[in-house]
C-alpha cells in the first residue's frame, strides 16, 4: 500500500475537516471549563457563607450558655464560669 499523496485534494480536505472539528471541540471544552470554574467559585462563596453562619451560631450558643450559667448563680459578668457559685458575705459587696 502506498502512502497518501499530500497534494491529493481529498487528503487535504480530510485534514482540514479534522482541524475544524478539533477547533470546535476545543472551543466547547474551554466554554465548559469556564462554566465549571464559575460553579466552583459559587460553591466556594456558599461554603464561606455557611462557615460564617456557623461561627455566628456557635458564638450565640456560647453566649446563651454563659447567660444560662449566670442565671444558675454564676457571676453574670464572667463568661468562663470562673466565679460560678461564689457569693459575697452579707453586708459586703
Amino acid at each position: 500500500m502506498m502512502p497518501a499523496d499530500p497534494a491529493d485534494p481529498a487528503e487535504h480536505s480530510g485534514l482540514a475537516a479534522a482541524a475544524v472539528a478539533l477547533a470546535a471541540e476545543s472551543a466547547l471544552l474551554e466554554a465548559r471549563l469556564r462554566m465549571l470554574r464559575e460553579a466552583l467559585e459559587s460553591v466556594d462563596a456558599r461554603i464561606a457563607a455557611v462557615t460564617d453562619t456557623l461561627r455566628r451560631l456557635r458564638r450565640t450558643a456560647s453566649l446563651a450558655q454563659a447567660a444560662a450559667d449566670g442565671a444558675d448563680g454564676a457571676d453574670p459578668g464572667c463568661l468562663d464560669g470562673a466565679h460560678a457559685g461564689s457569693r459575697s458575705l452579707p453586708g459586703r459587696p
